[in-house]
């Protein structure tokens, strides 16, 4: 069994027409389903993505309206990376934020590559990542449609950040249990603190990267609007997600056993820092039940919640979708 890289994050969003419009006409993504919180079916659960919503592009967001400010710190998701295909794009995204009032960093080097980070409107951390000369995990379709030009188009999520109290447990996690590879490390951003650890599965390459920064000085994060709920990992299929139950079973994590999200099945369990990870399958992908010119275009329910449709979309205001 391996893992073959990043499937999806997953984060949170009080806005969802607000999400809506920031990530589809600033940041250029194609809204590839537009459904419910299978938990709360009276929000929103958006998923971004590639042409297709591919495996490895897809970023998401729960709506929770009225949801306090993340307060960043430790146990935590600390950054989302996005990829671009090289380091050119990365100067046509300052530019872009800048244009649309959005403050970055600059561009800098991290783990050998050209990054660009920012904070989207609600305070989400993301990082643009330069897959210039990059090799591993092969990046996502641009949409054709998107507000961006399609050589600086957005084609993937990039490596994921963990801060952590404490990096060796969640590291064995990712090595012994999961089967990701030590690649490196390299110098935070904060004198004095350790190295961040960067560990690779599958092929490899920013797609398939998870990087542990160790911060024994920060408070546990609460988690809020602008914070990030999860990670997923991408299994091949159902049987081989179903060995991968059975594994994580065995070595005693609680866990949430076989979860069908339709899209794709699942397993969810937290690692000794409790950061949730989840791992779900390729397929069967978001066109299962809309056409793909169609992606995103109305509100989709899964089987079992078609019977309430009528109910659920009384409750939801309109994200004014345009496609």
């Amino acid at each position: 069994m391996n893992l073959k890289g990043i499937h999806h994050v997953s984060a949170l969003t009080a806005k969802a027409p607000e999400n809506f419009k920031f990530y589809t006409e600033v940041m250029g993504l194609r809204l590839i389903k537009k459904t419910v919180n299978q938990d709360d079916t009276s929000v929103y659960h958006l998923f971004y993505g590639d042409e297709k919503g591919n495996p490895g592009t897809e970023l998401t967001f729960f709506e929770i309206p009225m949801a306090g400010r993340n307060h960043d710190g430790n146990n935590s998701i600390s950054a989302i990376s996005l990829r671009v295909n090289n380091d050119d794009a990365l100067h046509y995204w300052q530019g872009r934020l800048k244009d649309h009032g959005i403050e970055t960093e600059g561009i800098k080097d991290r783990a050998g590559r050209s990054t660009l980070a920012f904070r989207d409107p609600e305070g989400q951390r993301m990082i643009l990542v330069s897959d210039e000369n990059n090799r591993g995990v092969v990046g996502g379709q641009p949409w054709s449609k998107s507000t961006t030009p399609k050589e600086h188009a957005i084609v993937g999520l990039g490596p994921v950040r963990l801060t952590v109290p404490a990096a060796e447990p969640t590291i064995g996690v990712l090595t012994e249990l999961l089967g990701f590879r030590k690649k490196g490390s390299y110098s935070p951003e904060l004198a004095g603190q350790p190295d961040i650890v960067v560990l690779e599965t599958g092929e490899g390459g920013s797609g398939a990267e998870i990087h542990v920064e160790e911060r024994n000085d920060l408070p546990q994060e609460r988690l809020g609007r602008g914070g990030v709920h999860h990670v997923a990992f991408r299994v091949d299929n159902e049987e081989e997600l179903r060995d991968w139950i059975e594994k994580v079973q065995t070595s005693r994590f609680p866990n949430s056993g076989f979860v069908d999200r339709f899209y794709f099945k699942s397993l969810y369990f937290r690692e000794p820092n409790r950061i949730l990870f989840e791992l779900a399958t390729d397929g069967p992908g978001f066109d299962t039940d809309e056409e793909l010119e169609h992606l995103g275009e109305s509100l989709a329910l899964p089987p079992f919640l078609e019977p309430h449709r009528e109910d659920i979309e009384a409750k939801l205001k309109p994200l004014q979708t345009k496609q």
